[in-house]
């Protein structure tokens, strides 16, 4: 498909800003001369080449890509009025709660005189924004805690607002039972609030019980009411990804298995699934989060779901019973390999919740939960970053359980959280023996290591598994967090990987969210607020090579060797590929160098008459290496297309490369 959802859009307002170059003015004195053979099309390459990989750090979940506004909504946080403030007579109980693995909820009785006000405020992450106009689904559960009814009034207020009233909108809700009930009211805010509060006062002498008190915006993703934002949501479909791992990280082993991910507490009634400790909450001392939990409310259900929107093939990574390695050296952490058991039949029911027949009692689930059709799940990662002997023997009666149930799914193993040395070394034999379809590398490097990684797959055993680059970022040398040129080392590595597309299937780059005001962890793909969002550099070079990934590679050389940065090679990358359902050849050279560089590419192969019927060139470029796109200017650095016409009848493409340049060109031929 042509690169235009987005460039097309924004091509006028990138070409005027300060970091968007044209050729005018660009020049160079040498030439490079690479060979392209059109003739002979090379190894296949797979839809999951590109994807995306999602982990809930930096709030990337609550208080990110799900929509909930409300924080610690029923109550569970260890300390159970985290995130509220309370006034007048408010009482936390669990006596008689409506859910069972929630027990917590909150009485709101009489204060006891007509001018005093009990009641509930919630700070939400980072505040509770609102936008003039829209609409917000206030919902709880509710139920009379005497003979008579009751009555809440709800509020959006903005503390900060200097008219007469802090209050945004407000409503009534009449509490009309004894039993426990859904009461639900949509609120449309009058103001752009980004720092409210959600206020729910007793507005009756009657007292009142109330659980799972929440928030969500009216248009989240699809509109569904436990929803997504859709801002975010939609930059994840743009990116047009082949694969979706999820739902980490480390969070995936816990820092102790207490704490690990469990799928299972993360499917069925929203309102019935526990809390979770999040192990990034006090991971970091130094960014330090005390109120960082999960809710669960966007489970491995929604990420299915998710994943089926994308277009991405679903990826989910269990625990193989190892606590997070890193925070933990005695073995008494883990479980012990003869007591796997439990954690083997998590496996195989996740296959069936995914898979499964209706008839099944995990495909009933999730038929149950608006989903009769299976999910065609068709891989599982085992183990986040392991390592040592402990990891193998664990995973290796995983590996015989599966293939013995489900032979199809192919399985995915990790080298560790290296990427060479001593451990890496001794997973990567380790996998093959064991059989493992895939093998999952992590490198979050300095620039030198990314420049140096052009050929790294070249040499990879064409029959052993495939690797996985499953998490990757260029972590700047003294400066660790988003900047352009962080992005162009990005982009000369994935030539290699495309380039070795037989060994490579699948890469995503991480982290992939963070709130600005709540982030433990960078570079990170997509960057927010409450209200707004952006793309930062990173992602325009994932989008650009999911966008454009082809079908099969094909042989492009720079004076017979594969342009990999090499010495000679003017730090210039490259790889080439053919989309059969166009006919179009994608090339993209990457200029990593100080200065501009000649290319020409020769098309080897052309049948007598052929030529270059069309072509066109995006370039994603800066001369400021430390800028990217912000939350205040999200368009200062772009991919910026254009037609070249010059190109049409003519056997080679030529281009001037400026400096510190993503380069591709798309062609048909006659």
């Amino acid at each position: 498909m042509l690169y235009k959802n987005i460039v097309s859009a924004l091509a006028v307002a990138s070409l005027a800003c300060s970091c968007a170059v044209s050729n005018e003015g660009v020049t160079a004195t040498d030439q490079n001369n690479f060979s392209l053979d059109v003739l002979h099309k090379g190894a296949e390459i797979q839809s999951t080449m590109y994807g995306l990989f999602f982990e809930d750090i930096n709030y990337g979940a609550d208080g990110g890509l799900y929509a909930e506004k409300v924080k610690n909504r029923s109550f569970e946080f260890p300390q159970a009025l985290m995130g509220w403030k309370t006034y007048g007579k408010v009482e936390v109980r669990t006596d008689g709660a409506p859910f069972s693995r929630n027990p917590h909820y909150v009485r709101l009785a009489d204060p006891g005189h007509a001018h005093k006000r009990t009641g509930i405020e919630n700070e939400g992450f980072f505040g509770v924004s609102t936008q003039n106009g829209a609409e917000y689904r206030f919902s709880v559960w509710a139920r009379q805690a005497s003979a008579n009814a009751s009555k809440i009034r709800v509020e959006l207020v903005d503390p900060a607002s200097m008219g007469e009233t802090h209050v945004n909108v407000a409503a009534d809700i009449d509490v009309n039972s004894k039993e426990w009930k859904k009461y639900t009211v949509v609120l449309k805010s009058t103001m752009d609030v980004q720092r409210g509060l959600l206020r729910v006062f007793l507005d009756s002498p009657a007292s009142v019980d109330l659980e799972h008190v929440s928030l969500f915006p009216v248009d989240t993703w699809k509109g569904r009411e436990n929803g997504l934002r859709k801002d975010l949501v939609q930059a994840l479909a743009d990116i047009h990804p082949g694969v979706f791992r999820f739902p980490g990280g480390c969070i995936v082993e816990g820092t102790d298995l207490e704490s690990r991910y469990q799928w299972k507490n993360s499917v069925g009634q929203v309102e019935n699934r526990p809390l979770n400790e999040n192990r990034w909450h006090y991971t970091f001392p130094h960014r330090f989060y005390p109120d960082y939990y999960q809710s669960y409310g966007l489970g491995f259900y929604e990420f299915f779901l998710l994943s089926e929107e994308i277009g991405a093939e679903p990826l989910p990574v269990i625990s193989v019973g190892l606590a997070c390695q890193f925070q933990n050296e005695s073995q008494k952490a883990h479980v012990p390999v003869k007591e796997l058991q439990p954690y083997i039949q998590d496996a195989l029911d996740l296959i069936e919740f995914a898979n499964g027949p209706v008839s099944s009692k995990w495909g009933k689930l999730r038929a149950e939960m608006g989903h009769e059709e299976p999910f065609n799940l068709k891989f599982l990662a085992i183990g986040n970053e392991q390592w040592g002997p402990e990891y193998p023997e664990h995973l290796a009666p995983f590996v015989d359980a599966v293939r013995e149930k489900y032979p199809n799914i192919k399985l995915v193993g990790t080298s560790g959280p290296d990427s060479e040395g001593k451990q890496f070394e001794y997973l990567w034999p380790e996998m093959k023996r064991l059989g493992a379809d895939l093998v999952d590398e992590h490198f979050y490097r300095p620039e030198d290591w990314f420049l140096s990684q052009g050929n790294r797959y070249d040499s990879y055993d064409r029959n052993g598994p495939k690797v996985f680059a499953g998490e990757y970022a260029c972590h700047g040398k003294g400066k660790k967090w988003n900047h352009f040129h962080a992005s162009l080392l990005e982009a000369a590595f994935m030539t290699g990987i495309e380039r070795n597309a037989d060994v490579v299937h699948m890469a995503t780059y991480a982290p992939l969210f963070a709130h600005v005001e709540g982030w433990q962890w960078r570079p990170d793909m997509i960057w927010y607020d409450n209200t707004r969002s952006v793309r930062t550099c990173s992602y325009y070079v994932q989008q650009l090579f999911a966008q454009n990934k082809g079908s099969h590679t094909l042989s492009m050389m720079l004076d017979g060797k594969p342009a990999a940065g090499n010495d000679g090679q003017n730090g210039l990358f490259a790889s080439a590929v053919y989309e059969a359902s166009e006919g179009v050849y994608i090339v993209k050279v990457i200029n990593t160098d100080s200065q501009a560089h000649n290319v020409s590419v020769a098309l080897d192969g052309l049948a007598d008459g052929q030529v270059i019927a069309k072509a066109s060139r995006t370039r994603i470029q800066c001369d400021e290496l430390d800028a990217d796109n912000t939350l205040d200017n999200p368009t200062r650095v772009l991919p910026v297309k254009e037609e070249v016409k010059s190109m049409s009848g003519k056997k080679a493409l030529s281009s001037t490369v400026p400096a510190y340049t993503v380069e591709m060109w798309r062609f048909d031929l006659n």
